[in-house]
């Protein structure tokens, strides 16, 4: 039986991602679909405005059959990370198959530029290089890997990880690239697919967005408080004495973020203060969400301590007993480990700031059944 991966954040779901859905079940009638789930904020630390549960349940409403959480703790990291975990989790779950979006859909290319990434070993140094030499990071990257590719485009980026991820992890698993119909980069477009960014700009313009996601996604959007985000940070940052401790809060930028903090109104001001050339607006977003959810970097774990099980259908109920055994990693959260002390974390900021009550459902600790 083949078993398809997918892996998504879902912020929140809209029409591309059932078209992705219905395109790998039309490539793979019969196979058992697993989606891992990037919960309450993204890998751009964005806060969800949709919560984990609501999105399980949307996800098994358009017939995927198992979903899994993917821990803040990698999901709100580098790309190479986000994709590794989320891919490792995948091979621990025995997926043979694993389905993404692509700008360019060139997997031959994008396969090239992930072996020269693993395999040379003076890649990063070069990317390094250019960076010092003040340019921004997709042209860091074309310089160092010498090739004519546009690295502008996020799921491009997003696919060489995981590329990356499935030659180091297991190179019998199938990657498969979809056609991505719209552009990150698009805020203005009204075609019937557009980007989730450009929904949440409509969104924060007050524009309609019916016709761009299902109904039932649009009843569970949440509105988020970003003057309390900022204010918390605002706090957290101001009575820290070293910021230094914290993932992400590196070479210094410390001393740039105590300078300009009490000097700025939004987070999106503060970001856009901060902002270097070699730190992207990503990166920084990060960095601020990591101090926020006191993620030191003695916290950063690389190990994958449990895999949560969000929701099944019967289909992947049957297929979760069948392969248990051959799980190597948990399938319930270790009490007291590092992966659930910053979900917690998380968990409690992301109930704050959508005034939600996500907590009710974690306690319960049981998977969405459909």
């Amino acid at each position: 039986m083949q078993v398809v991966g997918i892996i998504c954040e879902y912020n929140p779901f809209h029409n591309g991602h059932i078209y992705h859905i219905n395109k790998v079940k039309k490539l793979y009638p019969d196979a058992l679909i697993i989606l891992v789930l990037n919960g309450y904020f993204s890998q751009r630390a964005e806060v969800s405005i949709i919560s984990k549960y609501a999105k399980t349940s949307i996800a098994l409403d358009y017939k995927v059959d198992l979903v899994v959480e993917l821990p803040t703790i990698f999901g709100a990291q580098s790309a190479d990370t986000f994709a590794y975990k989320s891919v490792e989790i995948l091979n621990e779950l025995k997926a043979n198959v694993i389905v993404f979006g692509s700008e360019s859909n060139n997997l031959k290319e994008l396969c090239n530029i992930a072996q020269i990434e693993l395999t040379d070993k003076k890649y990063t140094d070069r990317v390094k290089k250019y960076l010092k030499e003040k340019n921004n990071y997709p042209t860091a990257l074309a310089k160092a890997l010498n090739v004519n590719f546009n690295f502008n485009n996020p799921n491009d980026l997003l696919a060489i990880s995981y590329l990356k991820a499935i030659f180091q992890i297991n190179k019998n698993i199938e990657p498969v690239t979809i056609k991505r119909t719209s552009s990150y980069h698009d805020l203005k477009s009204n075609d019937k697919i557009i980007s989730a960014s450009n929904i949440r700009e409509k969104l924060k313009n007050k524009k309609d967005i019916s016709n761009y996601l299902p109904e039932v996604a649009r009843k569970n959007i949440k509105s988020v408080n970003e003057d309390l985000y900022f204010t918390l940070l605002k706090y957290k940052i101001n009575t820290c004495e070293d910021l230094s401790i914290y993932l992400d809060v590196d070479e210094g930028i410390e001393h740039r973020v105590k300078k300009i903090i009490n000097k700025t109104n939004s987070l999106e001001e503060l970001v856009k203060q901060v902002k270097t050339k070699r730190y992207t607006y990503n990166k920084i977003k990060r960095m601020f969400l990591h101090i926020l959810l006191d993620f030191k970097k003695t916290d950063n774990t690389q190990k994958l301590e449990y895999i949560k099980v969000l929701g099944f259908n019967k289909k992947g109920q049957d297929y979760l007993k069948k392969i248990k055994k051959e799980i190597t990693t948990p399938l319930l959260p270790l009490d007291n480990c590092q992966t659930k002390i910053i979900e917690q974390k998380a968990l409690f900021l992301y109930d704050i700031l959508t005034n939600s009550n996500e907590t009710e459902l974690e306690k319960k600790n049981k998977p969405l059944i459909k």
